[in-house]
C-alpha cells in the first residue's frame, strides 16, 4: 500500500531541485526562466520533490523547445492516471526567446541545460535553463582551482 501523503509534505513555493553539475560542465552565457507543460500527477510529484535534473538537455522540433531526461517519478496515489517519467516536456517561452535559443543551439557547441526547478509565488512550476558551451578539461580544472582558493580564503 502506498504511503499516505499529508498536506505538510507538499512544496507550495520555492526551490525543488538544482543541477549543480550544469555550471561545472558548461560555461553558461545566458539564462531563461520557462514554464513547463505538465500533467496533473507530474505536478503532484514535483510538490513532493521527487524529481531529478541530472543529464537534462534541451532540444527543438517544429519551432518549439523541449526538455529531455527530466525525470519526474510517478505519483504514488495516482489512481488510474499514469505518466512516463522520462517523457519530453514542452518549454513555455516567448517566441523571441525561442528564436534566440534555437539560433544559438544551431551554432556548434551551444546547448540548453536545466539549472534549477522551482515553484514561483503563484505556485506554478518554472524551470531555469541556461544556454552555454561545454567546458573543456582545462576549463574545469580552472573552476576547481578557483573554488579551492575561495574556500581557503573563507577559512582564514
Amino acid at each position: 500500500m502506498a504511503k499516505k501523503t499529508t498536506k505538510s509534505d507538499f512544496i507550495s513555493t520555492g526551490q525543488i531541485a538544482v543541477n549543480r553539475r550544469a555550471s561545472f560542465d558548461y560555461a553558461i552565457e545566458e539564462t531563461f526562466t520557462a514554464g513547463l507543460e505538465l500533467k496533473g500527477t507530474e505536478v503532484k510529484s514535483l510538490r513532493l520533490g521527487k524529481v531529478s535534473l541530472t543529464d537534462t538537455y534541451g532540444s527543438f522540433e517544429n519551432g518549439e523547445l523541449f526538455i529531455e531526461n527530466l525525470k519526474i517519478e510517478e505519483y504514488s496515489n495516482k489512481g488510474y492516471e499514469k505518466h512516463d517519467p522520462n517523457r519530453k516536456k514542452k518549454l513555455l517561452l516567448t517566441r523571441h526567446e525561442i528564436d534566440k535559443i534555437i539560433g544559438a543551439m544551431s551554432k556548434k557547441g551551444y546547448s540548453l541545460v536545466a539549472k534549477r526547478l522551482f515553484f514561483d509565488n503563484r505556485g506554478r512550476a518554472k524551470l531555469e535553463v541556461g544556454l552555454g558551451k561545454g567546458k573543456k578539461l582545462y576549463d574545469k580544472r580552472e573552476s576547481i582551482k578557483e573554488r579551492d582558493i575561495s574556500r581557503r580564503m573563507r577559512e582564514y
